[in-house]
């Protein structure tokens, strides 16, 4: 199977081409597309070098699946072109989440919504997609009403450019700033731009995406959204109100039955899901887990995942392989 990884030299990108390789993804040509300035650079694929290409040569050797995760303006551009061709795209960007006719896809939580008609799909946003995995088996069984969630975000979710700035603050080093604050030894109360409401881009991601993949206009969330000086992963704090009540030990035997979560939940030990333990790991983890005691009904929990595995390249992937599996590429 002919895949094409547009974005391939980025830092999801690059993390798309290692869980390819170590989920042994049925790939017998490797495609690798960037931006003019990176084509003829090789990337390397199971110890094989392969060639940067232009998303026209791209669509020209005639990939089954096109993994896109070059932003948003590039997806609007060229997942058309793609899909035009007969070549299905899974968009990482958020340019065609909440487009009505494109799937928003978790696959442990709504694959059974895909049809071989979907050429383009929407990867969700990775703050959204480690919560719904644990929203969905606990909405099925009590029904939720509303849900309050923190987040703690990694720096890694900016790109490589803020990943530089964090190292280089660390060793007092002056160099390009991806935020407009320092970012060690503080935390940022805001992730992409405000919105007219007060909120930010990222926090309205949640909300409707979360609606959008559960199915259920009916759950209502809203949400603090905050950038953190750590790698590894994103953290949320969760706080959800059900319309039934709820028994703490079936609480957490529903989220270890569920796929993709591990609970990780033992305070007499002090263990709890956190973002280094997380990181290069493909499961959402989920702790801290007890009642809500000023309210009936309500939940509060802790949920960590790798933002750049879960949160974006092993979602994507697991979207090819449940596509691959239905022989729909």
């Amino acid at each position: 199977m002919k895949v094409a990884v547009v974005g391939a030299t980025g830092l999801v990108g690059t993390k798309m081409l290692q869980v390819l390789a170590e989920r042994n993804f049925p790939l017998t040509e490797l495609i690798p597309v960037a931006s003019e300035k990176s084509v003829g650079k090789e990337v390397m694929y199971k110890g094989k070098p392969y060639k940067v290409v232009t998303a026209d040569t791209a669509i020209s050797m005639k990939p089954n699946v096109a993994i896109f995760s070059a932003g948003g303006s590039t997806s609007l551009e060229w997942a058309p072109k793609f899909a035009a061709a007969g070549i299905t795209v899974i968009d990482n960007s958020s340019a065609w989440r909440m487009d009505p006719t494109k799937k928003l896809v978790v696959p442990e939580v709504n694959a059974h919504a895909l049809t071989p008609e979907d050429k383009i799909i929407a990867n969700p946003n990775c703050s959204t997609i480690q919560m719904v995995l644990v929203l969905e088996p606990l909405h099925k069984k009590y029904g939720i009403q509303r849900v309050v969630v923190s987040t703690y975000q990694s720096v890694t979710g900016t790109g490589v450019k803020a990943v530089d700035q964090l190292m280089n603050e660390r060793k007092g080093i002056e160099g390009v700033m991806a935020y407009p604050y320092q970012i060690d030894l503080n935390v940022i109360p805001q992730i992409d731009v405000f919105l007219e409401n007060g909120y930010t881009k990222e926090e309205m991601k949640m909300v409707k995406e979360t609606t959008k993949i559960m199915g259920d206009d009916k759950v209502k969330v809203t949400a603090t959204t905050v950038r953190i000086p750590v790698m590894g992963g994103h953290s949320e704090s969760v706080n959800i109100e059900f319309e039934k009540d709820f028994d703490l030990a079936e609480v957490r035997n529903i989220l270890a039955a569920a796929p993709g979560v591990i609970v990780v939940d033992d305070p007499s030990k002090s263990l709890y899901p956190m973002p280094k333990d997380a990181h290069d790991k493909d499961d959402v983890f989920v702790g801290r887990i007890r009642r809500d005691e000023t309210q009936d009904n309500t939940l509060n929990l802790w949920i960590v995942a790798d933002n750049l595995r879960k949160g974006a390249a092993t979602n994507a992937v697991q979207i090819a392989e449940y596509l691959a599996k239905k022989n729909w590429l």
